[in-house]
């Protein structure tokens, strides 16, 4: 029923109590404004049910009207953080890896809204990485587990749900951290060694660069050899000269060891790696020098090869064996240098190698010519690991120097005095005129250079040694006998180099 309404003055104080007023039927407007003040209400005499929102919600948890909660922050800082360890969501860590690389685990289980961050405490996560292990649920979409290597680096995890996992919201000072993506590309005869692909380009042609990978895959820097064309070994043409061994083509190498792997590398790698991008590149592959022409016969230098910024110098011809000498008596420069000729009208030097210079060097001096009228001896090419030997005397030619050993691809190159490499930028060996009593002519380097050789006593000429291919050897020297007739006298030819490209192309 309606209530009929009362002066305010009509009730006595308390004479009507809750209880004997029926629900709804006071309304709002049964009231002035601010006529029914705080102090009109005694505590607790409105129960939350009669309001219509009596309680609030905080974090996804609903508090009642008068209760209390603490409320915690997103993230909870952790102490220092020395170990692996398996973290636990809303937390945070500080994680100095000073003495170590540490493993910081998720948690097994999470639900949307989680979250965890990682700062590097003592900034070291560069020399010692900090990997966030996965723990069965996926990062950034991706199944693979995410790596920390930059210093002062600082990130915040949040999981969202199963198809993406866990997701960076804040990344500070940090490299890619995406899943691993690996170099692809194409080219050559391709190998793989491990979770290494190797390229081997014995001739001229492409390597063409699909994609290139991230910090967490291969990276973006790749490994090489690249070995040029060895010079051609020095004829002669007159009795008893002699052409000079010819100089091997440059050798040049990186390893960038991480980035493309553990192998035995040789003293002349340099740590810096080609930075590749998404593109074609030409490879050059250097042939060897051809046979020397007269008059002298000097044997003519090898080609360059080349890949991106990195160009190796054919190797110097040998010098020619000649009545008149002149200007085809002296070694040709090159990667590395020929050796000089001999013949009765002087002494003449050995190229210059690692010309033009670059640092390491790419290869060595060719040696130098000795004897007499009677006697006449050439010396040894000069090689990527060593220079040719000058001759000893006037009977016995000199050594070409020595190749470099690497174990970048060891299907390539040629064995050298022990374990495992294979060799390549040998020089040609010396030779001399060659005299009754067994005169001996030089021996070719490690690394494809060739034997010397000496024609027959009396009569005829023999043909000089050609290089063993795709190692950049210089091509062994040629000497006459000292009887007529006196054919023309042709050294042998230089070998072809050869351009090798290895990369991380899994885990």
């Amino acid at each position: 029923m309606a209530l009929t309404k009362l002066p305010k003055d009509g009730l006595a104080t308390d004479s009507v109590s809750t209880s004997q007023i029926e629900d709804g039927t006071i309304q709002n407007t049964e009231f002035a404004d601010s006529t029914l003040t705080s102090a009109k209400l005694a505590n607790s005499t409105i129960a939350n049910a009669k309001l219509s929102n009596s309680s609030f919600t905080i974090n996804g948890t609903s508090v009642n009207l008068g209760a209390s909660i603490t409320a915690e922050a997103v993230v909870d800082w952790q102490s220092v953080i020395t170990s692996n360890t398996t973290m636990v969501k809303n937390r945070g860590y500080f994680v100095n890896t000073t003495s170590g690389a540490i493993t910081m685990t998720l948690p097994s289980s999470a639900s949307i809204g989680d979250t965890i961050s990682i700062k590097d405490y003592a900034g070291t996560f560069a020399t010692n990485n900090s990997t966030i292990a996965r723990n069965s649920h996926k990062i950034q979409g991706e199944t693979t587990n995410s790596t920390l290597s930059t210093n002062r680096a600082q990130v915040t995890l949040v999981y969202v749900d199963a198809t993406k996992g866990w997701l960076f919201t804040e990344e500070h000072n940090v490299g890619d951290l995406e899943g691993p993506s690996y170099t692809s590309a194409t080219g050559g005869t391709v190998t793989n060694s491990g979770d290494y692909r190797i390229h081997t380009f014995n001739s001229s042609s492409n390597f063409v660069v699909s994609s290139v990978g991230n910090p967490g895959g291969s990276g973006d820097v790749v490994d090489y050899v690249v070995v040029a064309g060895g010079g051609s070994g020095g004829g002669c043409y007159g009795t008893g000269n002699t052409g000079g061994g010819g100089g091997a083509g440059g050798y040049r190498e990186s390893h960038s060891n991480p980035v493309s792997g553990p192998y035995t590398a040789s003293p002349l790698a340099t740590p810096t790696g080609i930075t590749l991008s998404t593109q074609t590149y030409p490879i050059t592959v250097g042939a060897g020098g051809a046979a020397g022409t007269g008059p002298g016969f000097q044997g003519q230098q090898g080609a360059n090869s080349i890949f991106s910024t990195i160009t190796s110098s054919g190797g110097g011809g040998g010098g020619g064996g000649y009545l008149n000498c002149g200007t085809v008596g002296p070694g040709k420069p090159g990667g590395s240098g020929g050796a000089a000729g001999a013949s009765n009208q002087g002494t003449w030097p050995g190229g210059s190698g690692n010309t033009p210079p670059v640092s390491p060097p790419q290869g060595n001096n060719g040696g130098t010519q000795s004897g007499s009228s009677d006697q006449r001896s050439s010396g040894g090419g000069g090689g990527a690991g060593g220079a040719g030997s000058n001759a000893p005397n006037g009977t016995t030619g000199g050594a070409g120097g020595n190749g470099i050993g690497t174990a970048i691809n060891p299907a390539v190159g040629t064995p050298g005095p022990s374990g495992s490499l294979k060799y390549f930028s040998g020089g040609g060996g010396g030779s001399t005129r060659n005299q009754p009593g067994g005169n001996t002519a030089g021996a070719g380097g490690y690394g494809g250079g060739a034997n010397g050789v000496l024609s027959p006593l009396s009569g005829g000429a023999a043909t000089g040694l050609n290089a063993t291919a795709n190692t950049g050897g210089g091509g062994g020297a040629n000497g006459h006998g000292p009887q007529p007739p006196r054919p023309n006298c042709i050294g042998g030819l230089g070998a072809s180099g050869v351009v090798i490209i290895r990369y991380k192309y899994q885990n």
